[in-house]
């Protein structure tokens, strides 16, 4: 993994991924991470060169995006990043939690011996980013935290909701962490769920959930109060 903020420029040696799949990865890191900011205005053929990538895998990966709510495709006018709505958001995070907690507790159970290694070491890259204060490889360890997350508990339901949430939760934290987040208490909120799942305790998994989100809810509700000046 590399932290220099750039966009990966293929996927692991080995990973199957498609040339959709990697136009969605580097449009939606590059959205989360503000390098494509809220309300700009891009066209295919800029985003197509941007990721090195022919226009049709671009053009699906963007059809998803504005499934997700990270973009929106104007037929004739090109395509604009959907602006951030702290309102919004905290209604996303009540939705959000009932899911996570659901999934944690599912993932616990049901996760292969090799999944509940790689939410081992997620736990130890969550720990080690917050250490060195690394927001892209925090970033990078919370995205493949949610799709392990997601595929580790086997509920397609489940996994669809979060799908059109996780991207916005990203985004959300990436604009306002600076001013208002904890990255070392996020990370270690994070590690927790991870090494319950990695443990098997699906009741530890659950619990820590809750806190993760309780968090979250902390600091959507610090941000909107920034925001607003109060």
């Amino acid at each position: 993994m590399t932290h220099d903020g750039s966009p990966p420029a293929a996927p692991p040696a080995g990973a199957a991924c498609s040339l959709t799949e990697r136009a969605y990865r580097i449009l939606e890191e590059d959205i989360a991470m503000l390098r494509l900011a809220p309300g700009a205005a891009v066209s295919e053929a800029v985003l197509s060169q941007r990721c090195g990538l022919g226009r049709t895998p671009v053009r699906e990966a963007l059809q998803r995006l504005a499934r997700e709510g990270l973009v929106r495709v104007l037929p004739r006018r090109g395509i604009v990043v959907t602006e951030i709505d702290i309102a919004r958001q905290l209604r996303l995070l009540a939705v959000r939690r009932e899911i996570e907690r659901l999934l944690a507790r599912t993932a616990a159970t049901e996760a292969s011996p090799a999944q509940r290694a790689r939410f081992a070491d997620i736990a130890a890259g969550m720990e080690e980013a917050a250490a060195g204060n690394d927001d892209t490889a925090f970033m990078r360890l919370d995205r493949a935290f949610n799709l392990l997350l997601l595929e580790s508990a086997r509920n397609e339901f489940a996994a669809g909701a979060m799908a059109l949430m996780n991207g916005l939760s990203r985004r959300f934290w990436y604009m306002h962490y600076r001013e208002v987040a904890d990255l070392a208490r996020a990370a270690r909120l994070h590690a927790a769920v991870a090494r319950a799942v990695a443990d098997g305790a699906p009741a530890a998994a659950a619990e820590a959930s809750d806190a993760l989100i309780d968090y979250i809810d902390e600091f959507a509700r610090a941000a909107c109060q920034t925001h607003s000046g109060g």
